[in-house]
């Protein structure tokens, strides 16, 4: 995308005062009134500069979709009509199997962007997960930003933030208070030593965080979803991360956005970008982290996602085991340019996925999961 792609296409049969405010945005993410905000403020908005403008995604590694076929079925026996993608995840029913997957907050951009995501979120009934929410712990007069629950009262909300923090001074009391803010119904811990690595400013010290996510799942009232940023999740990690309480995994494998990358783009100095350049394609690919998973647990509550483009993808993803299939740049790109944009992105994922089932011979998501229907080539 290039650098003016993203303000370019505002929808014009929006709210223009919202459209204004995007466009101010975008040039100036920090039009929240700070005075060029805390370091935290101003990484978030790097990052969604970066990622909207810069090709920061994997060039070497795939998420490994690629090797994986359906078998098509000439006479399916269905009514198109008539096929349900529906699941339920965590005790919640969603009417669509899609995960908006965590990607912003703390800024002015990202509160509208987060917004558009939102009532997309209620309106097609899809999953939402919101970024990292330190920036908002930090300075609660950012909570705005992450606040969503009123634009998708039905949809089931993740709140989000960095494990590692755990070793520097949080603790219960700050989770509770990202899970309040959101109103959310899980809390996503978010594993990224790769980032936290390359990244100029980044938090190191990952010791004993299994003891302390197990303390934290003991207390917390709603459930823990562990998630990595873009680098996966092997099967031991996950059991691992089980054993502790952990209710749900997601993988988010490599092939798609290499926060190494992102981060690189972003470094201070020559050593932190070469880091960055040197891991960009470092990660377990998406695919083989859902197969691995999957057969070492049956019923761990799992969701796909690591370069994860269009709905055959998802449908990939979903026969080979997961639960829900979770995306951010297509939905972060297309939320960017409009509402518009955003829910024909929505209506072509849905049809993507449907089309999926329909020949497949599939009436349901449990019917895409039998054997035969997905196979790897050869």
């Amino acid at each position: 995308m290039s650098p003016s792609s993203s303000v370019s296409a505002l929808d014009p049969n929006l709210d223009s005062s919202l459209n204004s405010s995007l466009n101010s945005s975008l040039n100036n993410p920090l039009s929240d009134g700070s005075e060029g905000g805390s370091e935290t403020q101003v990484r978030k908005a790097d990052h969604l500069r970066v990622c909207l403008e810069e090709d920061v995604q994997s060039r070497r590694v795939t998420n490994g979709l690629e090797r994986y076929r359906f078998t098509h079925a000439c006479l399916p026996e269905l009514n198109r009509d008539d096929i349900d993608i529906s699941t339920t995840f965590l005790g919640k029913r969603v009417a669509t199997p899609l995960l908006i997957s965590s990607m912003t907050g703390g800024t002015e951009q990202a509160r509208l962007i987060n917004e558009r995501l939102a009532k997309a979120a209620q309106r097609f009934g899809l999953a939402m997960g919101v970024g990292s929410q330190r920036v908002a712990v930090e300075s609660p007069d950012l909570t705005a930003t992450f606040s969503v629950r009123a634009y998708a009262p039905d949809a089931l909300l993740f709140a989000n933030l960095g494990a590692v923090q755990l070793n520097y001074d949080y603790g219960v009391s700050q989770c509770q208070k990202a899970v309040d803010a959101l109103e959310a119904d899980a809390l996503i811990l978010h594993l990224n030593p790769l980032q936290e690595a390359v990244q100029s400013e980044g938090d190191v010290n990952f010791k004993g965080l299994f003891a302390k996510i197990e303390e934290l799942v003991r207390v917390l009232p709603v459930p823990v979803v562990a998630k990595e940023v873009g680098n996966g999740i092997s099967a031991a990690m996950a059991r691992r991360l089980m054993s502790v309480g952990v209710a749900a995994i997601d993988v988010a494998g490599a092939g798609g956005t290499s926060w190494a990358r992102v981060e690189s783009e972003r470094a201070k100095d020559a050593k932190q970008r070469r880091l960055g350049n040197t891991f960009a394609d470092w990660g377990i690919p998406t695919a083989e982290c859902i197969t691995s998973i999957r057969a070492m647990s049956g019923s761990v509550p799992l969701i796909a996602s690591g370069g994860l483009r269009n709905g055959l993808d998802a449908a990939k993803s979903l026969a080979l085991g997961a639960d829900l299939a979770g995306m951010a740049l297509p939905f972060l790109q297309a939320a960017s340019q409009s509402e518009t944009a955003l829910g024909e992105l929505c209506e072509a994922l849905i049809a993507e996925i449907v089309t999926v089932l329909f020949c497949t011979g599939c009436g349901d998501l449990r019917a895409l999961r039998r054997g035969g229907v997905i196979s790897q080539s050869p």
